[in-house]
């Protein structure tokens, strides 16, 4: 139970930090340093809950990483989905703190949908979106498995290693999908999205960054095995 605590709180701060910093400062291309924050504060989040729950549930805090740990041998299918539970609830409460922060203070959310993901910078390319997520995912589950395997010896850095990969990956993805890599970042925005302001375009291109990250995951789950493997 610590452990889905831990995976609902580590969430919840993702949501919080990352889409509350994209809908405040804007995360559009030509955002200037609104682009660059928006990828740094996911980036960051990441550093500090690996240093913060990481100890305790391995700080996945994402199902396309629980994925990429089950698919290789790190976690039992019941804790799986325990994880993917509490992701997506984590999110969900996430996106309704944001909700209540600002709409209580009035404040304006640049991005029209929660930091929601999207298909704009694709040209709404459902085909080109599933690329940019399997890549950009793959990139990351791949980084993360390296970093945790036992023949790594990163020691205390391997959090800061892989914020700064998710940060990397945002830097090129925030213009072209707004980066996803993780099916419950996209869920919570999108669901609150709808329910707040009645925009369902985030909704209706979810499957994208649903399937996207966990496709980009298992590949890189099995790429990752025969890599680390003595054959």
């Amino acid at each position: 139970m610590k452990k889905l605590i831990a995976e609902f709180i580590g969430t919840m701060v993702l949501v919080v930090m990352g889409c509350g910093t994209a809908m405040l400062v804007g995360c559009g291309a030509d955002a200037g340093c609104g682009y660059i924050l928006t990828a740094l504060a996911f980036g960051l989040v990441i550093v500090g809950m690996a240093y913060c729950v990481g100890n305790i549930s391995g700080c996945h805090i994402n199902p396309a990483v629980s994925l990429g740990v089950l698919m290789s041998g790190g976690m039992e299918v019941k804790d799986f989905i325990g994880y993917v539970i509490a992701q997506i609830l984590g999110a969900l409460v996430g996106a309704v703190i944001l909700a209540a922060i600002f709409g209580l203070g009035g404040v304006t959310d640049m991005t029209g949908g929660f930091g929601s993901n999207g298909l704009a910078g694709v040209n709404g390319s459902a085909v080109a979106g599933l690329l940019v997520e399997i890549v950009l995912t793959f990139i990351f589950v791949l980084t993360i498995l390296g970093v945790t395997s036992k023949k790594a010896g990163h020691g205390s850095f391997g959090g800061l290693i892989i914020g700064l990969t998710l940060t990397l990956v945002h830097i090129l993805g925030i213009g072209l999908t707004g980066t996803s890599v993780n099916p419950a970042r996209s869920i919570g925005p999108a669901i609150m999205a709808a329910i707040s302001y009645g925009n369902t375009e985030p909704l209706a291109s979810l499957w994208v960054f649903i399937v996207g990250p966990l496709v980009g995951a298992a590949i890189a789950a099995v790429v990752y095995k025969y890599l680390e493997s003595d054959n």
